[in-house]
């Protein structure tokens, strides 16, 4: 099977190692190479094949229905799984944008929401409300960025604690709630709902804001599928998602993930099934077919398709 899970490339700039990509940096840009690692539990847990190259490439797609609201960091896609990209100071926040009142976790939305908040610092829920239920408007619940655990933080906080400036956070702002309308729209001829999503921006080397990291992905992304969504919601039932959860579920079953030092293998077909969705979502999103390049290894077309980024 032709999978990418690692590079170690020694003459694109220097390697810094993130969950799923792989970033060399360099004076004044950056090259992000989306593997094939799949992470869950602050460790890798498997490697799905193509789930880089879907990540890229739908980031790629989103990057350029968006660029006319908000300029954002790519430089070129030269690769289906490399993304070049100017190097932008990144703010210390992230925006999460949310369009419907969901979700299971402490944070979320809704679990808050059933323990009586109402008034998120941002914006004011009404009483009555049900779960999955859309927001009369998208909501922005921010966070900070940090390496163990990022904090949720008003509009007014951000301001107070000078993580970014008014100025800057009121654009920020107006960007990311543009930027996911756009998002719901095209999603919405395609046959999806964006249910919510985060974004990452930065500042150039003009000062200017600048959409970075990763756009509207499965991964960054909640969909739900649209056709189907009301007569659930009637029925009481969930909407229908794009789920990579069952593959979670089974190493919660079957091992100690956050505490056993070696995992057992994830079950080949599951790890097939979860190929086989995030193509799926990669064919519906962008209404293009995927594109499998398994006629050559993947790190030999990388390293053809990069000699234009080799350091001398």
């Amino acid at each position: 099977m032709n999978i990418l899970k690692e590079t170690n490339f020694t003459n694109i700039g220097k390697r810094k190692v993130g969950k799923v990509r792989d970033i060399y940096i360099q004076g004044d840009k950056i090259i992000l190479i989306s593997t094939d690692r799949h992470s869950s539990f602050d460790r890798i847990i498997a490697h799905i094949p193509y789930k880089g190259q879907v990540l890229n490439q739908i980031s790629a797609f989103w990057f350029e229905k968006t660029k006319d609201i908000v300029q954002n960091h790519v430089i070129e896609v030269p690769d289906p799984n490399v993304l070049v990209a100017k190097k932008c100071k990144p703010l210390p926040i992230e925006v999460i944008v949310r369009g419907y009142i969901t979700g299971t976790t402490n944070t979320s939305l809704w679990t808050l929401y059933q323990n009586g908040e109402r008034d998120f610092g941002g914006f004011i829920l009404p009483d009555g409300m049900k779960k999955n239920q859309k927001l009369d408007e998208p909501v922005l619940t921010p966070t900070t960025k940090s390496d163990e655990h990022d904090r949720p933080v008003t509009p007014k906080e951000i301001v107070r604690e000078a993580l970014v400036s008014k100025e800057i956070w009121d654009e920020v702002a107006d960007k990311a709630i543009k930027v996911f309308k756009r998002g719901q729209e095209i999603a919405l001829e395609a046959g999806l709902i964006l249910v919510d999503t985060k974004y990452e921006f930065g500042i150039d080397e003009n000062g200017k804001v600048t959409l970075i990291d990763e756009i509207h992905t499965p991964d960054s992304s909640r969909y739900w599928q649209a056709g189907t969504y009301q007569a659930r919601i009637d029925q009481g039932l969930d909407p229908e998602y794009f789920d990579k959860e069952f593959l979670r579920l089974w190493f919660k079953d079957n091992c100690k993930p956050y505490e056993d030092k070696v995992l057992p293998e994830a079950p080949e077909e599951m790890v097939q099934e979860l190929s086989r969705r995030y193509i799926q979502i990669f064919e519906q999103i962008t209404k293009q077919k995927f594109i499998k390049s398994d006629n050559i290894d993947i790190l030999e077309r990388i390293t053809n398709n990069l000699r234009t980024y080799i350091i001398k």
